[in-house]
């Protein structure tokens, strides 16, 4: 009996371990999701809209540039892990009411970016090297950092780096280490290979922070923004009682209070 119950204990540690090294090796599968878009793809966003490349080591990254002459400045936007920039600029029209020019970026394998994520050292390079190609347009002018979900950690990184006018960060985690043991508490924390510590980053950015989130959010609760907001020196923190994680940005709220932040830089 004690032969079976160890033979039968060895065979779950087994399964186990088999387990977490295909999270290890496959967790990028698990983590973003990327809808590809064909080379020749046109994006209907109106004529201010501008599709730019940027040129990283093993790839060129696609972004959209709404800009216009006499624009107060540029909000830099880092999107969900789902999707593409076809389903993320939809909302052009508002940013045009406020005044600021808009760029966004589809990270390695989305849209028409090409090359796969690898690492999290390489998506905050890319981030960087994107940022850096936009940046000299607006010397002198106001800078917003703006983060969704995954993007909020990277635009968190990038802030602490930047220390820009205003960083708005929508529905974003503590860490995605933090996350990771909420969902799955069965799995190691060191397991995971994307981090992403908002509140490390969050910790050295001085400048003003907006933390929007939705109290229906079942993916990322709300009170990730609640402990974000006790560690950020100069954060606000708007909720959005009746919100969910992808729909938060069909609130009234949501757009009154990112457009007031704007209006106050």
């Amino acid at each position: 009996m004690i032969k079976q119950l160890l033979g039968g204990a060895a065979v779950v540690l087994a399964l186990y371990a088999a387990i977490l090294a295909l999270l290890w090796w496959g967790q990028e599968r698990l983590m973003f999701f990327p809808e590809r878009l064909p080379p020749d793809h046109r994006f209907d966003v109106g004529a201010d809209v501008h599709e730019r490349w940027i040129e990283v080591p093993g790839a060129r990254l696609s972004a959209l540039h709404l800009q216009r002459r006499g624009a107060r400045g540029v909000v830099f936007y880092l999107h969900g892990n789902a999707g593409n920039l076809d389903s993320w600029f939809v909302n052009a029209e508002f940013w045009r009411g406020t005044g600021f020019d808009l760029f966004m970026l589809d990270y390695r394998g989305y849209g028409k970016s090409t090359g796969r994520i690898q690492s999290q050292a390489q998506l905050e390079a890319d981030v960087r090297a994107a940022w850096a190609a936009v940046a000299p347009l607006y010397a002198g002018r106001r800078i917003v950092l703006f983060g969704r979900s995954l993007g909020s950690g990277l635009a968190a990184g990038l802030a602490a780096e930047l220390q820009p006018d205003l960083t708005v960060l929508v529905s974003p985690y503590t860490s995605l280490r933090a996350l990771a043991r909420q969902h799955y508490p069965w799995v190691p924390a060191a397991l995971l290979r994307y981090p992403l510590a908002t509140d490390e980053a969050l910790a050295g950015v001085r400048t003003p922070v907006l933390l929007v989130h939705g109290g229906r959010d079942e993916l990322i609760p709300a009170a990730q923004s609640r402990q974000l907001a006790a560690i950020a020196p100069k954060a606000t923190l708007l909720l959005v009682p009746e919100a969910g994680h992808n729909d938060i940005q069909l609130f009234p709220a949501y757009l009154d209070g990112l457009r007031a932040a704007l209006d106050a830089l």
